[in-house]
């Protein structure tokens, strides 16, 4: 079948589907099961009004206890147990747990996931504010701000390629073609082979999330800076208080709650953070984070328990951040 006639078929069969669930389940509840009529009509209304609801939310809880429920059991269940050579699985409780904290790349993981949670959402974050301070101020600043938000709309498998390139050597007889050595080059300088050297290298991937989430926080806090009430902003220069004053100790506490958002919304992004390193340096030269470290354990090195507990560990760490927003959201709209 021709791909767009596919793609048409598809969201036919979806939306059709949709709308036939919600359409006969509701026609079920009413004339089957809660029928408005008779002596009883007044408490069927009722009941059926109470279950209407979860009518609507059943699909959805359907889809999260299918991928999202389901696959973290099951996850937990590999990481207790061991595949046999014969096929099957035999329970081991925690020596996956135990291996796996024995093991210096776990380690090296550990470490490298922790330097980019302290340097990836700081950055990020700063850059995005004053992005969004600075082209608030200017009369192309739409255009900026298009510009710096453009890297949101590249796959981190693409980023990674676009600074792959950048970060590319060449022997020093050849011209080279990456910009950095290039501008290196340009000074008087030799031609590194940057993501081969070690703790370095690190900070050359990190800049490449940098980059990319710098659009997203400019984009929310820009929104939350644009709702200050201007008379507090008024009031303070009236009061002789020159821009940084104003920017420090006006504008940043009263959105500090966005800027705490988009700092731990960016902190579960590096968590997770995988495609950048795998598709640049795939863990070599003292790179490996958790997730490319459960990667190679699980689809290279065929160890499903040790693979699984990187899994669980990773979950471990992003859940704590997802609870603490869900009920900070919750805090602020009450």
């Amino acid at each position: 079948m021709n791909p767009a006639l596919q793609a048409v078929v598809t969201i036919a069969i979806g939306v059709g589907g949709c709308v036939g669930y919600f359409y006969l389940s509701n026609q079920f509840l009413d004339k089957v099961l809660f029928v408005p009529r008779g002596p009883n009509a007044g408490r069927n209304i009722n009941r059926a009004e109470m279950i209407r609801p979860w009518l609507f939310l059943l699909p959805a809880l359907v889809a999260l206890g299918l991928y999202l429920a389901y696959p973290v059991f099951e996850t937990l269940r590999l990481s207790l147990s061991e595949r046999l050579p014969g096929g099957g699985s035999a329970w081991v409780g925690l020596d996956n747990y135990r291996q796996m904290l024995g093991e210096p790349k776990f380690w090296e993981a550990m470490r490298n996931n922790m330097m980019w949670l302290l340097i990836v959402p700081a950055f990020s974050t700063a850059f995005g504010l004053l992005a969004a301070q600075l082209t608030d101020r200017i009369r192309w600043g739409n255009i900026a701000k298009s510009l710096i938000f453009m890297p949101m709309a590249i796959s981190f498998v693409g980023a990674a390629v676009i600074w792959k390139l950048v970060y590319d050597t060449r022997p020093v007889a050849q011209e080279q073609i990456g910009v950095l050595n290039a501008i290196v080059v340009a000074l008087g300088g030799q031609p590194h082979t940057w993501l081969t050297i070690p703790f370095w290298n690190n900070f050359f991937l990190m800049a490449v999330l940098i980059w990319i989430q710098t659009g997203f926080a400019m984009v929310i806090l820009s929104a939350a800076l644009r709702g200050i009430p201007e008379e507090t902003i008024e009031a303070a220069i009236v009061d002789g208080a020159n821009p940084f004053q104003v920017f420090f100790r006006i504008k940043v506490p009263q959105i500090s709650g966005t800027i705490v958002v988009v700092w731990t919304t960016i902190t579960i992004v590096v968590l997770k953070v995988f495609d950048i390193v795998f598709a640049m340096t795939n863990g070599q030269w003292q790179t490996q984070v958790l997730a490319n470290y459960m990667y190679d354990k699980l689809f290279r090195a065929g160890d499903w328990g040790v693979g699984s507990a990187a899994a669980m560990v990773i979950m471990l760490l992003v859940t704590p951040i997802l609870v603490w927003n869900v009920w900070n959201a919750r805090k602020e709209m009450k």
